[in-house]
């Protein structure tokens, strides 16, 4: 079995044990991450891989980590993870990437990241939950965050922190690729929720 196949069974394993966790039905996880219930219902079958978007999405939905949703297992008190266990979540042709390098809850979902970004490559994210804190520090090239609309430039040392609950970009408008580290923290939601009667939210949305 390729990482790829054992990524797409672990996400299949820990989206349907979390749905349940969180006493969420299908109408009702695709009514609050803005993911399609056939969509849902491929991934939980191991039948597709889905977009890094998509996979935000879910765990935004249901208030845990990346980390959490790819293996929701807990290990040790102390988890190391090895540079060759970081999880690839985005990539171009040009060679821009992010990894994923280890997640926690604490008390929500905390992520730790490493991004690459290739001269005029760009990612965009949708809002992700109100309360969601992004901080950044860009190790090398000049990047260019765009935050609701509004351009800032990060040059090389140069840290950041912005509310995420809005749509951002990071790009990179240099000759040289971009470097930088990034944590996102997400507030933490109740570990138990009343089974919705319908496909409607279920308190607060994504």
């Amino acid at each position: 079995m390729t990482d790829l196949d054992q990524l797409t069974q672990s996400l299949a394993r820990n989206l349907k044990h979390w749905r349940a966790e969180r006493n969420f039905t299908l109408d009702a996880l695709a009514a609050r991450s803005g993911v399609s219930r056939g969509m849902i219902i491929q991934i939980e079958q191991a039948r597709t891989n889905p977009s890094v978007g998509t996979t935000v999405k879910l765990a935004d939905a249901l208030g845990i980590s990346i980390t959490t949703l790819l293996d929701y297992e807990h290990g040790p008190r102390v988890r190391l993870v090895p540079e060759g266990e970081a999880v690839q979540m985005w990539s171009t042709g040009a060679g821009s990437h992010t990894s994923l390098l280890i997640g926690a809850e604490s008390p929500g979902p905390l992520e730790l990241w490493d991004w690459r970004v290739e001269p005029g490559d760009e990612s965009a994210s949708d809002p992700h939950p109100a309360g969601t804190v992004e901080l950044l520090r860009v190790t090398a090239g000049v990047l260019t965050l765009v935050v609701d609309g509004e351009e800032h430039t990060v040059p090389a040392g140069t840290a950041a922190a912005f509310e995420a609950d809005v749509r951002h970009t990071y790009r990179n408008d240099g000759t040289v690729p971009v470097r930088m580290t990034m944590v996102v923290a997400v507030p933490p939601v109740a570990r138990k929720e009343a089974r919705p009667d319908s496909g409607h939210r279920a308190g607060g949305g994504c």
